[in-house]
């Protein structure tokens, strides 16, 4: 229902509801009824719907009558009001089936007219009873009710398809004035079928059905020969009027001429007033310009525009208030106007108010060719003159908003400076201006501060706002007026320096603003010294585009960090070979795997305490190696950091962890003897922070069918310590799992005793660092010593790597340290090899 206001549709499903429900009410009642009474209400209602098709239209008025209500209200005095309803329902939706296409109105009228047809019969049902009763029932008192309550039913029914109409169109409900006019004639014409109705009905009563049998096909054949005889009447007038003489339609016609010149004339007037209504109370500025430029005539909101009075602006060249830079291709344009060459064109310039300022005005200009209406006598725009008409619109603010997204697409919203994208723009100038004139040099500092996530950790993100906004000043006032310093984003920031003499002004300005930046900052309370790295590249490397430029800056910058942070690095060719062979090694890694280049090889683990048979293979520890096709094998320290920054760290490890566990369980199953061996495994920060890495090293040890106990699991002591409450959990569900767990590179980190004892670990390995350095009486002698003992109080085994002499390994023994590998004892090997060394090694297996 689209164009139904709320209202109107309210008031519809209202009616059509009770309509519907009225309808149900009314067939109930018939289904009580005999097949006798079905079928006069089947006739009659044929018979109505019927005469519906035939209406008697009055000859020369719009006026017709339909005669189906005689055999409605027939109906209604035999059978009753259902009858009558059900019948009134059938027409009408026939009848605007017939009139319209529309879903709503062929639903609406059986609706309307169920109701309007219960509402009047149920009353006169009742009185004509009551009348009865009494010994009022003549055939006037019935003839008289029937035909007021036809015109009852007219009247409701009407109201209630006129008024959802006049609802739709935002009316009242209730319109008394057309609804009575109509019901003068069609009303007659209802109480006219209410009178037949009641005629049939009683000679129904007293002549018997036959009668009607006679009557009904009777009164159907007098209707239709009324309607077709009165449509040869209209078609007969219809003639008449056509047969006028030539002389009568020539005389009106010319009657038809003389009124369309006067109407023209009285139309062109209108036209002359409406233009100069239009002219004057413009909200838009308009102007008259005669071809040379100068202004005819204009409207007061053109004068307000350029806040001067409709006579200052008068004769003057419309180019004297234009701003100057605005004023030549203006000129050029209205000097065009006296030729062929003359188009209508539209512009935006700048003109200039009378207190000075800059007014954005959108103009549009074009031949104007009508009269001009109330034209001055002294103005050359004489009646019909041609001339041109110039309408303004004032565009300031929409100019200054274009302005502002401008500034804002292209500077930083926290601190104002430029951003990326502005930098990236100023870049290519100056790579443009170097290529066309080397003379002019130039260089590029990223800046990136230190540790500024701890402000934003710590302190809040407030804070860092506020710290980067007098970064941001701080840096500015450093610069030369030709430099440009920009945000990037985050706490990066980068600088370019413009004509510089000699690379060494670059690195002088690098220490000035390291030197700035080192004096305090304060936030609200605080006071904080903020230091940065810096990276630094110059033009003479002979750039292409800015995007190499900001790499190479920034690779620069990393260096520097790198380096300790808080100082700068220049680039150079090697800087950027060596992030290039990093990326290419991060893109080859991917599928090392995938290629097979990835080996496990297997170092042994041997016992030391003399108290357990000396020199007894207990394991082996699995390292990773790559076959790299063209640079050959390689450790794992060049390329497992590559691993862990690129998120492959996860696939390396379970490719590890699945080939030892397999590897081992091999072994175990080669000789009893063997069947004891453990295999330990490194895991990284990635793998502990991984959620599901106890179901995946389950599931290895599913897969290989290996004992839990058998798996040792290793840790680096800052991975564990840097993490030391959020990995608690998941060591213990490795504990529970049944894997043990030792502590690698022990002695290099920052564990306290306290931490320490927290773990649920087995073993602590010493680092090879104090192993390599050890001499009876050392430092490095008293550091092994403490940790073996720390490990026998703490009931975790000991084990030592890197043992690469047997004056080593001897006072390890000495010291009591139960574990050792390394190269003096057994190089790593690959899998094929241990099964060799294996069976060299019958001895050794106990």
């Amino acid at each position: 229902m689209p164009d139904y206001n709320g209202t109107a549709a309210r008031f519809w499903w209202t009616a059509f509801c009770g309509g519907m429900v009225a309808l149900l009410f009314c067939l109930g009642q018939l289904a009580q009824m005999s097949w006798l009474a079905w079928l006069q209400v089947a006739g009659a209602t044929v018979l109505a719907i019927g005469a519906g098709m035939f209406p008697i239209r009055v000859p020369g008025t719009k006026i017709a009558y339909a005669a189906g209500e005689i055999f409605i209200f027939l109906l209604l005095l035999v059978l009753g009001p259902a009858a009558a309803a059900v019948a009134a329902a059938a027409e009408a939706f026939v009848g605007s089936a017939r009139a319209s296409r529309r879903w709503t109105s062929r639903l609406f009228s059986p609706a309307s007219a169920t109701l309007a047809m219960l509402t009047v019969s149920l009353p006169l049902q009742a009185g004509l009873a009551a009348l009865a009763a009494r010994g009022f029932d003549s055939a006037a008192v019935v003839l008289a009710a029937t035909m007021a309550a036809a015109a009852l039913y007219f009247l409701i029914n009407a109201s209630l398809l006129s008024g959802v109409l006049q609802l739709k169109r935002g009316e009242a409900f209730f319109q008394p004035k057309g609804l009575f006019s109509v019901f003068r004639w069609v009303g007659m014409a209802y109480a006219g079928s209410a009178s037949v109705a009641t005629l049939l009905f009683f000679t129904w009563r007293t002549q018997g059905v036959g009668v009607l049998l006679v009557m009904v096909p009777l009164l159907a054949m007098l209707l239709v020969t009324l309607h077709f005889y009165f449509r040869q009447q209209e078609a007969g007038i219809a003639l008449r009027e056509a047969g006028e003489s030539a002389a009568a339609r020539e005389a009106a016609m010319a009657e038809r001429e003389a009124q369309a010149a006067a109407r023209h004339l009285r139309e062109l007037q209108a036209s002359e007033r409406r233009f100069h209504s239009a002219f004057t109370h413009a909200s838009i500025g308009m102007a008259l310009l005669g071809f040379d430029g100068r202004i005819l005539q204009a409207n007061p909101a053109l004068a307000a525009l350029l806040g001067r009075s409709e006579a200052e602006l008068l004769h003057q060249p419309f180019t004297a208030f234009v701003e100057e830079s605005e004023r030549p291709l203006l000129a050029q344009q209205l000097g065009l106007a006296s030729g062929r060459d003359f188009e209508a064109f539209s512009r935006e310039l700048r003109c200039v108010h009378a207190d000075g300022s800059a007014v954005w005005l959108s103009l549009n200009c074009s031949f104007f060719t009508e009269p001009v209406p109330d034209a001055e006598p002294a103005t050359e725009a004489g009646a019909g003159q041609p001339c041109l008409i110039l309408q303004a619109q004032d565009v300031s603010a929409r100019r200054r908003a274009e302005a502002g997204l401008q500034h804002l697409a292209f500077h930083d919203p926290l601190t104002g400076l430029p951003n990326r994208r502005r930098f990236q723009e100023c870049l290519v100038s100056a790579l443009t201006r170097y290529q066309a004139d080397p003379r002019k040099p130039w260089a590029v500092m990223f800046i990136d501060f230190d540790r500024f996530k701890l402000v934003n950790d710590s302190l809040g993100h407030n804070a860092g706002d506020a710290l980067l906004q007098q970064v941001a000043r701080r840096v500015q006032e450093k610069l030369r007026p030709g430099d440009i310093v920009a945000r990037l984003g985050g706490d990066e920031f980068a600088i370019l320096v413009t004509d510089i003499e000699h690379e060494r002004d670059a690195v002088l300005l690098a220490e000035r603003l390291m030197e700035a930046l080192h004096q305090p900052f304060r936030l609200g309370e605080v006071e904080l010294i903020a230091t940065a790295s810096i990276g630094i590249t110059f033009s003479a490397i002979g750039y292409a585009t800015a995007e190499e430029v900001l790499r190479d800056a920034d690779t620069a910058m990393y260096k520097a960090k790198a380096g300790g942070k808080a100082r700068y690095a220049l680039f150079d060719t090697s800087l950027h070979a060596a992030v290039s062979d990093r990326l290419r090694l991060e893109g080859e890694l991917r599928t090392a795997v995938e290629q097979g280049q990835l080996v496990v090889v297997y170092q042994p683990v041997f016992a030391l305490r003399p108290g357990e048979e000396s020199g007894r293979l207990t394991g082996f520890e699995a390292l990773v190696r790559w076959q790299h096709p063209q640079d050959g094998l390689l450790p794992p320290a060049a390329f497992l950091p590559i691993a862990e920054e690129s998120g492959l760290m996860l696939g390396l490890s379970d490719f590890v962890l699945h080939c030892a566990c397999h590897q081992l369980r091999q072994w175990q199953l080669s000789d009893p003897r063997l069947a004891e061996l453990t295999m330990s495994i490194n895991l990284s920060a990635h793998d502990l922070a991984h959620p599901a890495l106890v179901a995946r090293i389950g599931r290895a040890i599913v897969e290989a069918g290996l004992r839990p106990q058998h798996l040792t699991l290793e840790l680096t002591e800052n991975i564990l310590m840097s993490q030391i409450d959020g990995v608690l959990p998941t060591l213990a569900a490795l504990r529970q799992l049944g894997v043990r767990l030792a502590v690698d590179d022990f002695g290099t980190g920052y564990s306290s005793l306290s931490h320490l004892s927290k773990l649920p670990i087995d073993s602590l390995k010493i680092d090879r660092s104090f192993v390599s350095q050890l001499l009876p009486g050392s430092d490095d002698a008293a550091v092994v010593s403490a940790i073996i003992q720390l490990g026998g109080t703490l009931r975790k085994e000991v084990v030592a790597e890197g043992i690469e002499s047997a004056a080593q390994m001897a006072q390890l023994r000495e010291l009591g340290c139960g574990y050792g590998q390394g190269f003096h004892m057994a190089e790593p090997l690959a899998a094929a090899q241990v099964a060799e060394w294996l069976r060299e090694q019958r001895g050794a297996l106990h």
